[in-house]
């Protein structure tokens, strides 16, 4: 059994270290090959966003490497899982075929398919390993054994359950035979193509290059006790700020396991001198039980992926105005923290989390527009983008989430005047009317004459007025 080939499938776990699944494949084997099967379901997808797919490229190809450094393969297919894995697991008579599972309801969909396709070819498939979270999504309940819609009380359920240390790594295995090797190329086994073959063409820099390696190296970086970690609840929503992980990616990829991230900030908390210290250690700790709590409700609630979760938002009376949707889109909707996180999403595949709020807001109370339309935006911009935030995300600026107080609507200036008081970020993004003044620059009352020449435009619609239309609609659907 110790020399039997094992596949392991390889999806949003690209990495050889804290792996779960893939430590319990090498357990059972010392021959482990290694599977990335490129989904036409996923990648023809109307949501793919190109920065997302290079991140996913170069996370292989480093994978690859590491997977080579171990004595073994990491194979690449293009086609449908459940008829691409089967076939190669049967051409290289595989004893089983290991992978971890997800949350999403298209992968769950998938990994059903593949099973019982594995089942049909007498191949056993092992698929128990929740990897990408502390705590398996329906292992937290209520009092009374229910799941959980709400994420204070999930926090404090969550917090008290003892975190698994990080899996070991992959070492020491054995790879495919010369002869194996021409059964997997016979099967569909392809060189890693390029995003650009894939039709993506992303050219600019990647807020976290690709890989294990650097994911790592950020995180270690993020947890020194001089650095962010130390100071994050200060920091964190201030976007001219350097204040944040950056780790996002590496998590919605899995280059970084998260066990390991909870060990380096379990440690960084016990080094802590201070109370101020531990507050922001454990405000970004509260951080990853958010991540937590919204891949939860979509297991357990996988309607969300389509639509709202609140009853007066199911059927709302939205403007969906193209062209001031378009205008979103641009960065052009005249109030400049706005267009400055449009801008930075555009420019780099990434937007700061409390911009993020503050644009799906704008979208979804100012301008009236179905949050649907912003989420799916988001997912054809950013490199980090996963399903399970997303949506949460979007539905709570919404008001169509779990949130025990829905109705929140975010005053651009307000927001401005607190989170970028210089209007730092605004100037960095908005590089025609960085000249303006700063009072003019936070609260968007410019004068229409300073803009003469700068083409950027008007206000597209007055804060004002929209809030108060929206109120209205959001109390006559209650009602």
């Amino acid at each position: 059994m110790a020399d039997d080939l094992v596949l392991f499938w390889h999806r949003r776990d690209l990495r050889v270290r804290d792996n779960l699944g893939l430590a319990a494949a090498r357990k059972r084997s010392s021959k482990v090959i290694g599977l990335f099967c490129l989904d036409p379901g996923i990648l023809e997808g109307d949501d793919i966003a190109p920065a997302r797919v290079t991140y996913m490229i170069g996370s292989l190809a480093e994978l690859q490497a590491s997977y080579k450094s171990a004595g073994s393969e990491l194979l690449i297919f293009k086609g449908q899982p459940e008829k691409a894995i089967p076939k190669l697991a049967s051409a290289l008579e595989a004893t089983a075929v290991y992978w971890n599972r997800d949350v999403e309801p298209y992968a769950r969909e998938r990994d059903t398919n593949v099973a019982n396709a594995l089942k049909d070819e007498g191949i056993e498939r092992s698929t128990q390993y929740w990897d990408q979270l502390l705590h398996p999504p329906d292992a937290l309940k209520t009092g009374a054994g229910d799941p959980y819609k709400v994420y204070t009380p999930f926090w404090r359920k969550w917090i008290e359950q003892e975190k698994q240390p990080p899996a070991p790594a992959l070492t020491e295995v054995t790879g495919l035979s010369p002869h194996q090797k021409s059964l997997a190329n016979k099967a569909g086994n392809i060189d890693l193509p390029t995003a650009e073959a894939l039709g993506y063409e992303w050219d600019n820099p990647l807020l976290l290059e690709p890989g294990e390696a650097a994911a790592l190296a950020q995180l270690e970086d993020f947890c020194d006790d001089q650095r962010a970690i130390a100071q994050y609840d200060q920091q964190r929503d201030y976007p001219a700020i350097t204040g944040t992980s950056t780790l996002s990616a590496a998590l919605k990829f899995g280059t970084i396991g998260i066990r390991t991230v909870w060990e380096h900030a379990s440690d960084a908390y016990s080094r802590a001198r201070s109370e101020e210290t531990r507050n922001n250690i454990r405000t970004w700790q509260q951080e990853l039980a958010w991540r937590e709590f919204y891949q939860s409700v979509m297991y357990t609630f996988p309607g969300l992926a389509k639509g709202p979760y609140r009853e007066p938002l199911k059927d709302f009376p939205w403007d969906n105005d193209e062209d001031l949707f378009q205008a979103w889109c641009e960065g052009k909707t005249g109030y400049p923290i706005v267009d400055a996180a449009m801008r930075q999403l555009n420019e780099t595949g990434w937007m700061h989390n409390r911009c993020r709020m503050i644009v799906a807001s704008f979208l979804t109370k100012d301008l009236i527009i179905d949050w649907r339309w912003g989420e799916k935006y988001f997912m054809q911009c950013l490199f980090d983008g996963d399903l399970s935030a997303n949506n949460g995300g979007w539905q709570w600026s919404a008001s169509s989430g779990m949130d025990p107080k829905p109705l929140r609507i975010f005053n651009p200036a307000s927001q401005a005047k607190k989170y970028d008081p210089e209007a730092e970020y605004i100037r960095q993004w908005l590089p025609e009317i960085r000249h303006l003044d700063t009072g003019a620059l936070v609260s968007g009352k410019i004068d229409p004459e300073d803009l003469e020449g700068t083409g950027y435009p008007s206000k597209v619609v007055d804060h004002k007025e929209q809030q108060a239309i929206f109120k209205e609609r959001y109390k006559a659907q209650k009602n």
